[in-house]
């Protein structure tokens, strides 16, 4: 049998799944136990017990000087302004990819601005946001908002093109006009690739939203780890990474499961 043509088992999945965690975890307990050895002041890789206090420091402690757990006001703090601007990422994107893709009159002007806005570095401009939105929540909430909603667009701009023009002219064929065209036909299909769209942009966005509370921010995730890192408080910085990549994925995951239970026709499922 060819090698394109072998799949692995649900148990051999699994595994294949965790063996590059494993073959990573490995590595980083042999490196870190023999730079330990050799230097057991060395901050640069932390054991696991030291991570492991660490960890009970912040999540499990309250803080002396705020009386707060930092670890879970961290955790809130970013995951609102990142739930707020990918909401109302996605509420612009979706509004301006119909317009784009549907109507040749909006699309017309709307397509080429998209195509030039979505180059734009939001990173480069993070300093107008600063300027024209303040140092508060709302130039963070921005930068996610203006990095993401672009690509958003264009994307479900691209896939409103691909909608047959012969539902389309079926559809006003029998009465419908732009409005019914829009919530009947072209809605509900845009909105399983908006999810789809959002799983792939997740990584994105929590770039901008760490990049910004890097620069200005009293808590969250972002702003802990720039915080400490000018101690080398890897055991800390450690942790804090691992915890945004498991918040992503389980965002990810759950995206994932909503669009399958409310659209099972885009994965070729049956409801």
């Amino acid at each position: 049998m060819r090698f394109i043509n072998r799949h692995p088992g649900r148990g051999s999945r699994w595994l294949l799944a965790l063996l590059p965690l494993i073959l990573l975890l490995t590595a980083y307990g042999i490196t870190s136990a023999m730079r330990l050895a050799e230097n057991p002041d060395d901050r640069l890789l932390p054991s696991a017990v030291q991570m492991a206090d660490a960890i009970g420091r912040m999540a499990f402690a309250e803080d002396a000087r705020t009386g707060e757990y930092i670890l879970w006001s961290d955790t809130f703090a970013s995951l609102q302004r990142l739930g707020l601007g990918l909401g109302v990422a996605a509420l612009a994107g979706l509004a301006l990819g119909i317009a784009a893709g549907v109507f040749p009159m909006l699309g017309a002007p709307l397509s080429p601005l998209l195509a030039v806005v979505s180059m734009v570095p939001p990173l480069a401009i993070l300093p107008i946001l600063f300027i024209v939105f303040g140092l508060d929540e709302l130039s963070k909430v921005m930068l996610i908002v203006i990095g993401v909603t672009p690509v958003l667009a264009r994307d479900l701009e691209q896939r409103a093109r691909e909608i047959p023009a012969e539902t389309l002219v079926k559809a006003q064929t029998l009465g419908a006009n732009s409005w019914t065209l829009v919530l009947r036909i072209v809605l509900p299909q845009l909105l399983s690739r908006l999810l789809v769209s959002l799983r792939l942009m997740l990584g994105t966005a929590w770039l901008f939203l760490i990049s910004a509370e890097a620069i200005s921010a009293t808590a969250g995730l972002g702003y802990r780890i720039f915080l400490v890192r000018r101690y080398m408080a890897m055991d800390v910085i450690l942790p804090y990474v691992v915890w945004i990549t498991l918040l992503a994925w389980v965002m990810d995951w759950g995206l994932r499961v909503l669009n399958r239970r409310l659209f099972p026709w885009s994965e070729g499922g049956q409801r």
